[in-house]
């Protein structure tokens, strides 16, 4: 078989993570962060052969900086030979792609215009897609839709109870987010717990400084927490997740917030951060709560609670569960949080194995449940890299 490697970029709107993997096994030859781009303090931190190392960057550095040492890293290491393509995280691509798409003049202006509905996020990756274009020109590049692994929702999921034509003429309504990490994690789930793949019930909660849970039947999407935007939702580190769409108006006209005022408080001043009022890093809202910090024990509270309310939800499109799974930054280290959320659970005969949930800290994957338990709750760590790699490589061969 071979050699085979595709360069991962996930672009964000000041930073650049990137993976230059083996497309056939999934090994991780060079990873790393491109940070704080934009700023006099960027810097760009990798880890290749097991060594981590930190470069500064010029000040001012861009997307293109950081690609531009990427590419120098990339040859330093002898890696740029093996490389078949480039695959780009897109965050959203609309109703239009259904999967990972070779990226052409075409594929770019859908992303530009659906760039409307995720403007936090589709500009920084389209500024990924050009930067990378520029510095490897002979290669495949390839985008991976968040939204992608939910266009198979029904429309009774995805439709807002707005008026039709809204969703007609402007797209309004519910996309999901966080597709690459769900189709991951849900495969696996199926693959090490034994189940039918053609006969499962599965929910995935993806817990990061975004979260989002997905409910996943027989390895489709039929419902998901995230919406129009990667607002809506359960509370998450820094965003409101869902409120009453009253809300707006009462802080606008009754209290004098602008529009922008509004927005930020609801994506970046709410959520973990905004109840604790101390940071909306989980780690130091446990410890605050371990010590005794009331507001954080409060942002803990609300977090687990209204996370199963959620998956409490999803029992209804599912008709029933075999499995829930536990992922990203939070989900996969946080025994605290996955042990409350399993207590509001125990009514589905769901119960916490206390050994196994703090055994499956620190990235473990296992099942945190009793043998005895109605369904499994499991802890799988996410690898949304793999994921894009494989996409981008299989649609590379396609053209060779």
């Amino acid at each position: 078989m071979s050699v085979q490697h595709v360069l991962v970029l996930n672009c964000g709107s000041s930073s650049l993570k990137f993976a230059v993997m083996d497309a056939n096994s999934g090994d991780e030859l060079l990873t790393g962060l491109a940070e704080r781009l934009h700023s006099d303090d960027a810097t760009l931190k990798y880890k290749f052969a097991g060594d981590k190392h930190t470069n500064a960057l010029p000040k001012g550095a861009d997307h293109q900086t950081a690609i531009d040492t990427l590419v120098t890293l990339i040859g330093n290491f002898s890696l740029s030979q093996h490389l078949i393509a480039v695959g780009h995280r897109v965050v959203h691509g609309g109703e239009q792609f259904t999967g990972s798409q070779i990226i052409t003049p075409h594929i770019i202006d859908a992303i530009t215009q659906t760039a409307q509905l995720a403007p936090l996020h589709n500009p920084a990756n389209l500024t990924g897609i050009r930067a990378a274009q520029a510095a490897f020109p002979e290669l495949v590049q390839v985008a991976v839709f968040d939204t992608a692994f939910h266009q198979t929702m029904p429309k009774h999921a995805y439709l807002y109870a707005l008026p039709y034509s809204l969703y007609e003429r402007h797209g309004v309504r519910r996309y999901g987010f966080h597709g690459t990490s769900h189709a991951y994690v849900s495969l696996m789930a199926i693959k090490k717990l034994g189940l039918d793949a053609d006969n499962s019930r599965i929910i995935s909660a993806h817990l990061g400084n975004g979260c989002s849970v997905c409910a996943i039947k027989n390895g489709r999407s039929v419902d998901t927490s995230m919406g129009l935007t990667p607002l809506e939702g359960v509370v998450m580190g820094t965003r409101s997740g869902d409120i009453d769409p009253g809300l707006f108006d009462f802080l606008t006209n009754q209290l004098g917030y602008a529009s922008a005022e509004v927005s930020d408080i609801l994506n970046k001043q709410s959520g973990l951060l905004g109840i604790s009022e101390l940071s909306n890093d989980c780690r130091t809202i446990e410890e605050a709560h371990v010590a005794g910090n009331a507001k954080a024990t409060l942002a803990l509270d609300i977090f687990c609670y209204r996370l199963a309310k959620q998956i409490a939800a999803y029992l209804v499109p599912l008709a029933g569960l075999d499995a829930l799974i536990f992922t990203g930054g939070i989900g996969e280290n946080s025994d605290i949080i996955r042990a409350k959320v399993l207590a509001h659970l125990a009514f589905l005969d769901i119960h916490v194995d206390p050994e196994s949930n703090l055994a499956a800290r620190f990235g473990n994957l296992g099942v945190i449940t009793t043998a005895t338990s109605r369904a499994q709750a499991v802890v799988i760590p996410t690898n949304e890299e793999w994921m894009i790699c494989q996409d981008a490589a299989r649609l590379a061969k396609g053209v060779s």
